[in-house]
């Protein structure tokens, strides 16, 4: 990466503040740019989904790395429980989204809690033999009483044989009529398909372990035995660990990936969150492979209005990721993206992945239910990982006055609504508005991979009015 006309900044950088120049390229299609990283993640797509409470469970991991990216688990899941999601998300279907299933015996009301859990917004009735009997979709439950079985209000189902391509999965539904299917083989359901569905299986590839099943990562923290808790996520399948605490540089940070390190030797160990060259690379001599980056950038976090410490994001991502090529590493951008450039500023910054947290809270697929406001608009809970409410969960086995000690120094805010966008509600929404948008940049950058969006781009800084410039005008002028 170059700063147009060589021009250093005399102050730190936020994404706002910078612009990509475009170049002569000879990249003929956006689809012809391979956006696969290269930090041993194995992501077919530069985005991960953090490890916030209020984002990524089973639904948000597998949804995300069966379009290529990569899900953090968060810290405080039960073993018992993380066990359970674990296998969840590695029997979960490569080229199909998984269904929701009940039986005829269900209500509308078992229906209904469950339908807005995917972004197909459907349920499948099947048989006890897992043979789809019926579908029931929201319209079925108009004007119905809630206890009415779903045998009573269920729709004719047409199913989709399983091992068709994706041009042939989508010319199956528009021949039908159909906005959705279950898959079926052998007679018995092992997914959903949709149109959108369709086309994404054959722009995205999976990202998988050594086995075919999707990826999915584990965050452990820098408490406690560590080590014993890096093993336990191992053993129950976890393909990368991450260790990260609010302020990652820090002697207790350096112990613990020492200690994960001594006993999982060949996996990959992400650490942070930092933002200095310095931290870098106590870090990874420590033993981390990649290092996250940011300290107050995201949106629910309070850091530095609460303490004045953090620095702006595009520079530090800068800083970090030069130290780490340096000694063999990487950097994850970790906060701070509002908009498809922030990535791909991210990405020509030198990062080899994007975290997104917030972005990806207000979906379909994120942990939180699907609440209603008071005009009757869709959105989901959202809370930062130091907030008082974090701090509680994450504490739960402690009371009384320790309790209140540690609250006392929480960082985040509790509560917030993440309305659900009505063009975008889904995660793979998101990520189909996030990726085409990197794609284009690569194009005017003449960049055919994430790398060469790193080494070829040019730079430049602009003033408040510049960006402003930039943004559309949705009623005019």
């Amino acid at each position: 990466m170059n700063y147009l006309n060589d021009l250093q900044p005399q102050y730190d950088l936020t994404y706002s503040d910078v612009f990509l120049v475009p170049q002569k390229s000879e990249v003929g299609s956006r689809l012809d740019v391979d956006l696969s990283t290269f930090d041993g993640t194995g992501n077919t797509i530069p985005l991960v989904a953090s490890n916030m409470s209020a984002v990524t469970g089973k639904r948000m991991a597998e949804t995300v790395a069966r379009r290529g990216g990569l899900a953090v688990l968060p810290q405080d899941i039960l073993p018992e429980v993380l066990s359970e999601i674990i296998q969840s998300i590695k029997r979960a279907p490569l080229d199909y989204d998984t269904p929701i299933t009940l039986l005829p015996s269900s209500t509308i009301q078992d229906a209904m809690n469950l339908i807005y859990k995917r972004a197909h917004n459907a349920v499948i009735v099947v048989d006890n033999h897992q043979k789809p009997v019926g579908i029931f979709t929201p319209k079925d439950a108009i004007n119905r009483d809630m206890f009415t079985p779903l045998s009573e209000v269920m729709s004719e189902v047409v199913c989709m044989e399983s091992g068709l391509s994706p041009e042939k999965a989508y010319r199956f539904l528009q021949a039908k009529h159909l906005r959705v299917a279950p898959v079926v083989k052998g007679g018995k359901i092992v997914g959903m398909m949709t149109k959108k569905g369709a086309f994404r299986s054959e722009i995205y590839k999976p990202n998988v372990d050594k086995n075919g099943r999707l990826k999915v990562a584990v965050a452990i923290g820098i408490n406690g035995d560590v080590a014993a808790k890096a093993l336990t996520a191992l053993k129950f399948g976890a393909d990368i660990l991450v260790i990260d605490t609010a302020h990652g540089h820090q002697q207790k940070m350096i112990d613990a990936i020492r200690a994960v390190r001594q006993v999982a030797s060949k996996t990959v160990i992400v650490a942070g969150n930092v933002v200095t060259a310095a931290a870098t690379r106590d870090l990874i001599e420590a033993g981390a492979n990649i290092i996250k980056v940011g300290i107050g950038p995201g949106a629910m976090c309070t850091t530095r209005m609460m303490t004045g410490v953090g620095r702006p994001q595009f520079s530090a991502i800068v800083e970090c990721a030069a130290e780490a090529k340096k000694l063999g590493g990487f950097v994850w951008a970790d906060g701070g993206i509002r908009y498809p450039r922030d990535v791909a500023l991210a990405l020509a910054a030198g990062a080899s992945n994007v975290m997104l947290g917030s972005w990806f809270a207000g979906t379909y697929e994120s942990v939180s239910d699907l609440r209603n406001d008071e005009a009757g608009k869709p959105y989901k809970e959202n809370y930062g990982m130091a907030s008082h409410r974090a701090v509680k969960s994450r504490n739960s086995s402690v009371k009384g006055f320790e309790l209140a000690r540690k609250e006392l120094f929480a960082e985040g805010i509790s509560t917030s609504r993440m309305y659900l966008d009505n063009k975008m509600p889904g995660v793979e929404d998101i990520i189909d508005y996030i990726i085409s948008g990197v794609r284009s940049t690569c194009t005017y950058v003449g960049a055919a991979s994430i790398d060469q969006l790193n080494s070829n781009a040019t730079v430049g800084i602009q003033s408040a009015s510049g960006y402003n410039e930039g943004t559309p005008l949705a009623n005019g002028w």
